[in-house]
């Protein structure tokens, strides 16, 4: 539908774009949140600079690892190294709490609304703030999760009590081997439950989310409904970003809210009932 489009980026004054989304919030009847890297970013989950430094310092000093994402895809050469990179890795962007209330200003302003929330993030912030578990749809996968590596089931694992005795545990950028996690079903090493390749586990628990997703949308499609867009840029924008271009337009009734510090846009098919805000997104729910 959009596949020739004209985009319109962010324009207009910063304040009254502040108002017209609150209005748009204030009166719609459900809110479906699409939350992309750049949610979790404004919250503080930066995986580089100081904060990278502060946890990696050992890492970048022998590999020269510029930033915790790409150190992620560094084969090493020792399974025990790799779960030493890894636990932090995971600890500190699951387990640990969030350095600024960014989810929690978002949860104050929609908790007492119709609402669902579909995201590419992966730290789990939605649900450890408060949101309704029944109501997130993490289609990515999770850092508090493991899966076989081969993988010989539908099955995912909880990972937190180990994560966590890998980090206490691990010394001169090793873990223990015998803290290596391998899968209960067939002995097989685990491996992240992250969407990398065909091998991604979607288990019961990301089936039923699915579907209560799906059932959300098709129970409202016709009425007053906000579709706001935080922080999805345009990597992968199948996911979030255009279903919501599209339901946006199927439905006269429905706003799209785009709050992205340089990325804010919609088609100009639906700009009337567009708000975009090129700008930070602690700032823009600090105001709402």
């Amino acid at each position: 539908m959009f596949s020739r489009m004209s985009i319109t980026r962010s324009t207009g004054a910063y304040s009254e774009k502040i108002k017209c989304l609150k209005d748009a919030l204030d009166t719609a009847e459900a809110v479906v949140i699409g939350a992309g890297a750049g949610l979790s970013t404004a919250a503080g989950f930066t995986y580089s600079g100081e904060r990278f430094k502060k946890y990696f310092s050992d890492f970048i000093d022998k590999y020269g690892f510029s930033d915790m994402y790409s150190g992620g895809f560094y084969r090493f050469e020792t399974p025990e190294e790799r779960w030493a990179y890894w636990s932090r890795y995971i600890f500190i962007n699951r387990y640990a709490d969030a350095p600024k209330p960014v989810y929690d200003k978002l949860f104050e302003l929609v908790k007492d609304k119709d609402y669902f929330v579909i995201t590419t993030n992966v730290d789990h912030c939605f649900q450890k703030t408060g949101f309704d578990k029944n109501r997130l749809f993490y289609t990515q996968g999770d850092y508090g999760l493991f899966q076989c590596s081969v993988p010989c089931c539908d099955e995912t694992f909880d990972n937190e009590e180990i994560i966590r005795e890998m980090v206490d545990a691990q010394k001169n950028m090793r873990v223990p081997s015998g803290l290596l996690p391998v899968c209960p079903r067939c002995g097989s090493p685990l491996v992240m439950n992250l969407r990398a390749d065909d091998k991604f586990v979607e288990d019961e628990g990301w089936r039923e989310a699915a579907k209560r997703y799906e059932n959300f949308l098709q129970a409202r499609r016709q009425r007053r409904i906000l579709y706001l867009e935080l922080g999805v840029g345009f990597n992968t924008p199948v996911i979030i970003k255009y279903p919501f271009w599209r339901m946006t337009a199927q439905n006269p009734n429905a706003v799209y809210a785009c709050v992205n510090y340089g990325e804010a846009a919609c088609p100009t098919e639906i700009e009337k009932r567009s708000v975009c805000i090129n700008g930070d997104i602690c700032d823009v729910l600090e105001k709402l």
